[in-house]
């Protein structure tokens, strides 16, 4: 993790692995690989960044295991482990880097958003108000610039103005989401 607490790119892929085997409970190696190259790739693109962790290096830390045969040699059916569990809560409560434009910060909030719903009640709020308070500061930020070029010429005000609404829809949406949970 960077010295923010936020998720560098290895451990969103960590992440990503640990919630997709809490979720389902076990998957085959070969359909779990499947699944996080899918997955990834729908949301930021190709990255090499993304799929340098091997699913080995988590089976060696212990963080899953290999339920029947040893990995990805014989297509293994895998589990995350209680050291796992613990390490998936540690990174869904880690926190997002700001700007929250870059494709990284966009993979770690499709994350927690995919994976939210297997933390309790008040750690799935507590997430919801961290998420939040990243667009709140979002929208400050482009309010204050939209304040800064009232005015000019050009068409940078309707691109701030468009940005600005979707800021302050996701805001509410993510106010829903608080009330819902």
């Amino acid at each position: 993790m960077y010295r923010d607490n936020s998720l560098m790119p290895k451990e969103a892929v960590r992440l990503a692995v640990l919630g997709t085997l809490a979720q389902a409970g076990s998957m085959r190696y070969a359909d779990l690989a499947g699944a996080l190259r899918h997955f990834t790739s729908r949301i930021v693109g190709p990255s090499l960044d993304l799929m340098g962790t091997s699913l080995e290096l988590l089976r060696y830390d212990g963080s899953i295991e290999a339920l029947d045969g040893t990995g990805m040699e014989d297509n293994a059916v895998l589990a995350v482990t209680d050291a796992g569990r613990r390490e998936f809560e540690t990174l869904m409560r880690a926190n997002v880097r700001a700007p929250s434009s870059d494709d990284l910060n966009k993979l770690v909030i499709t994350l927690k958003l995919r994976f939210l719903h297997l933390l309790d009640r008040a750690d799935q709020q507590e997430q919801i108000d961290l998420l939040a308070s990243l667009y709140e500061t979002e929208l400050a930020r482009l309010q204050d610039l939209r304040r800064h070029h009232d005015g000019d010429p050009g068409h940078l005000t309707e691109w701030l103005d468009h940005d600005i609404a979707q800021v302050e829809a996701r805001l509410r949406w993510f106010q829903d989401l608080y009330d819902r949970t």
